[in-house]
C-alpha cells in the first residue's frame, strides 16, 4: 500500500522537489530587479550578471575551498555591474533597454572568458538542510532536502514585502519610483537612489548565479543560464511587482521548469523533452498577458519607462 500510494505521489514530489531547486534564481533575480524596477529603472542586464556571478562564484569556491566565500565574491560582482549600469544609466537621453542589452552581453563575454580555466576543477557545493528526516522515504527526503539560499531568498520575499511599506527606505524608493519631480521636492536625489537600487539588484541576481554553479546544477559551464535573468524580468511584471509575489512566481516558474526532469524520473520516456520549454512557454504567455495599448499595468511604479 505504501509502495502504491508514493508511487501515486511520485510526479508531485518530484515537481516540487524540482521546483525549490529551480525556482531560488529566480527568487533572488526577481527580487533583485523588483528593488531596481521599483526606483524606476529597469535593467534587463540581470542574464549578463547571473553569468558572471556563477563564474565569480565557483572560481572563488574552487581556489578558496569555501562556497560562501564564493557567495559573497559574486554579490560583490554583481553590486559592480549594478553600479556601471546605474551610472551609465543617469545621463540624460539614455535607453535604459539598451544599456542593459550592452551589459548582458559584455557579463556573458566576461564569464566566458574568466571563466574557461574553472570548467574543469571542482568545487565545494553550497550546504542543504534535510527538512525530510522525519520520513523513511527516499522520495520525500530527496522533496525535502532545502538549499540555504531558498530558505534565505523566501525570508527575504517577506522583508522586503514588510520593508516597502514600512520602512523610511521603503517609502524613498517607492517615491522616487512613482515621481522623480515628487522625490525633487521632497530633497531626494532620484539618480542617488537609482544608483543604488541596481547596485543591490545587480548583488542579488549575482547570488542566483552563484546557486547556479555550487548547488544545482553545480558546475560551471556557459550555458549554465539558460536565460533564466532575462526570464525574472517577466516574472517581476507578472508578480506586480510585490518581493512576495515574485516568490510565488518564482515557484510557478521552477515548477514549470520541472515538469521535464519529473516526468523522465517516473519512466515517461517519450515527449518528456517537450516540458523542458514550460518555462519559455510560461514567460511568452505572461509577456502577451500583461501587454496592453490602452491601459497600464496594476502596481507599475509611475517612473518606469522604457526611455528618459
Amino acid at each position: 500500500m505504501e509502495e502504491t500510494g508514493i508511487g501515486a505521489w511520485g510526479v508531485p514530489l518530484a515537481i516540487l522537489a524540482g521546483a525549490i531547486r529551480v525556482s531560488t534564481p529566480f527568487i533572488f533575480v526577481s527580487l533583485g530587479e523588483t528593488i531596481t524596477e521599483r526606483s524606476g529603472r529597469i535593467n534587463l542586464g540581470l542574464e549578463g550578471t547571473l553569468v558572471f556571478g556563477a563564474m565569480t562564484a565557483y572560481a572563488v569556491a574552487v581556489m578558496s575551498n569555501s562556497p560562501w566565500l564564493g557567495v559573497l565574491a559574486a554579490m560583490a560582482t554583481g553590486a559592480i555591474f549594478g553600479l556601471v549600469h546605474g551610472w551609465i544609466c543617469k545621463w540624460p537621453k539614455v535607453n535604459d533597454i539598451a544599456i542593459g542589452i550592452a551589459m548582458m552581453q559584455f557579463g556573458l563575454g566576461l564569464a566566458f572568458f574568466f571563466g574557461k580555466p574553472f570548467i574543469q576543477p571542482a568545487a565545494p557545493h553550497l550546504p542543504a538542510i534535510p527538512l525530510g528526516f522525519w520520513s523513511s522515504l527516499p522520495q520525500i527526503q530527496a522533496a525535502l532536502n532545502i538549499n540555504v539560499l531558498f530558505l534565505l531568498g523566501a525570508a527575504l520575499a517577506f522583508v522586503l514585502w514588510w520593508a516597502f511599506r514600512n520602512t523610511r527606505v521603503g517609502l524613498v524608493l517607492r517615491v522616487v519610483g512613482d515621481s522623480t519631480d515628487a522625490a525633487r521636492a521632497m530633497g531626494i536625489d532620484p539618480d542617488h537612489v537609482r544608483l543604488l537600487a541596481t547596485a543591490v539588484g545587480g548583488s542579488l541576481a549575482a547570488i542566483g548565479g552563484a546557486y547556479l554553479s555550487l548547488y544545482y546544477p553545480g558546475s560551471w559551464n556557459e550555458g549554465i543560464s539558460s536565460g533564466q535573468g532575462l526570464m525574472a524580468v517577466a516574472l517581476v511584471i507578472f508578480a506586480r511587482w510585490n518581493p512576495i509575489g515574485c516568490f510565488l512566481a518564482a515557484l510557478l516558474f521552477g515548477g514549470a521548469g520541472a515538469l521535464g526532469p519529473a516526468l523522465q524520473s517516473v519512466g515517461v520516456s517519450e515527449g518528456y523533452y517537450l516540458f523542458y520549454a514550460a518555462p519559455y512557454v510560461l514567460t511568452l504567455v505572461i509577456m502577451i498577458a500583461t501587454s496592453s495599448p490602452t491601459r497600464s499595468l496594476a502596481g507599475a511604479p509611475g517612473a518606469l519607462s522604457l526611455t528618459k
